[in-house]
């Protein structure tokens, strides 16, 4: 069996390499081919060219390298057409890898599969219709997102969310870290502004006002910031005013490994984490840490969201456990004092959001099979 997989950027390549380690133990002998980074080269794929050049996102970033990506989508479409594999795996990154699969399935009848679902149940459902026209069978990682995709045409199966087979710091490691880092016995409040620099521009301020009142109603907390690389300058320079004299877990100080296990330690043991909305909250969820959600944007961003929005909550803990107990200050909401009023509220009273975290752990697949083993069984079954 051939497979020909296309990721491109971190997080789908750690998808197509947990794949494709599925794919080899249940069909030994299966070869890759197609574009990866260095989760998939590690499981055997070389890639016909570095996967960074296709990890660009938003207009601005897009624009100058529009005629280098279409080159690409055309190269690596022609590369499939020409090898006639098995299946095609496509992975997230749906600007580029719909594109090739369209140019694909223009000129031959190759499967053609893809993991991760579109959000099509929060805005723009019309895009599972256009999906359904070159893309045979999805990979969910959502248990509620099937329907939409089979509701289109396509077939779908929910594998799994990877965040459920991600390691948890152990007691020992929570141990090393607080010593690690002076804080002895204290309870942490974790503070996540975001990994972009427009997030951070926008919500540091807004976290730090709201913060002076949080520890002056509980001064036994200590603020604990893990920096996202690409910011993490930016976060020392923007928190430098915050009260509290936060932790800052700066990834150029400390490696790639010592970052993971810094980060792995420091949701483990905090007590809350104040957010930006997103993809973090199941991170939080997995290491049991309730959290309050923020996230700001401009008005018409904003009006225009609100128009387009399918649901009534963007946390996916709220989602998934189809509850609605982790707070949310979105928007015009993104103001300190109903952040400090949340987070305090959350502070006194975790309880529900524990339960919530539970069940959405358990409905992602926790305990059961591993998620690239599924997306490989999955895959393997519809062949």
């Amino acid at each position: 069996m051939r497979a020909f997989l296309v990721a491109g950027e971190p997080s789908g390549d750690r998808l197509g390499g947990a794949l494709m380690r599925g794919l080899s133990e249940l069909a030994p002998g299966i070869t890759f081919d197609g574009v990866g980074g260095p989760e998939m080269q590690a499981q055997g794929l070389v890639s016909r060219f570095p996967m960074d050049e296709l990890s660009v996102m938003g207009i601005a970033e897009v624009l100058p390298k529009y005629f280098d990506l279409k080159r690409r989508i055309e190269q690596t479409a022609r590369a499939v057409i020409e090898t006639r594999p098995d299946v095609l795996i496509t992975i997230d990154s749906p600007d580029f890898c719909l594109r090739v699969a369209r140019l694909v399935k223009a000129e031959t009848e190759i499967r053609t599969v893809h993991y991760v679902a579109p959000s099509v149940w929060a805005w723009r459902p019309k895009r599972a219709d256009r999906m359904a026209r070159v893309i045979d069978h999805v990979l969910a990682l959502l248990p509620f997102e099937p329907p939409y995709m089979q509701a289109a045409g396509m077939a779908c199966d929910f594998v799994g969310h990877p965040v459920v087979a991600e390691p948890v710091a152990t007691g020992q490691e929570i141990s090393e870290f607080r010593a690690r880092h002076g804080l002895g016995a204290a309870p942490v409040l974790l503070v996540l502004p975001g990994s972009r620099r427009g997030e951070v521009g926008k919500l540091a301020p807004v976290f730090g006002a709201a913060l002076g009142p949080v520890l002056a109603a509980r001064p036994d907390l200590r603020l604990v910031v893990p920096a996202a690389a690409p910011v993490a300058g930016m976060v020392r320079e923007m928190t430098a005013g915050w009260p509290g004299a936060p932790l800052i877990l700066d990834p150029r100080e400390a490696g790639a490994d010592g970052t993971r296990a810094d980060k792995r330690a420091a949701f483990a043991t905090a007590e809350l984490a104040l957010a930006a909305s997103g993809t973090v909250a199941l991170e939080l969820a997995a290491a049991d840490t309730p959290m309050v959600m923020a996230y700001k944007v401009n008005w018409l961003t904003w009006q225009l969201a609100r128009r387009m929005m399918r649901i009534d909550t963007a946390n996916l803990v709220n989602l998934v456990s189809d509850t609605r107990v982790v707070p949310e200050c979105l928007g015009p909401e993104c103001r300190p004092e109903p952040i400090t009023k949340a987070v305090l509220e959350a502070l006194a009273h975790p309880g529900a959001q524990r339960e919530a975290m539970a069940l959405t752990m358990e409905r992602l697949g926790r305990e059961g099979e591993a998620p690239g083993l599924c997306a490989a069984r999955a895959v393997l079954a519809r062949m």
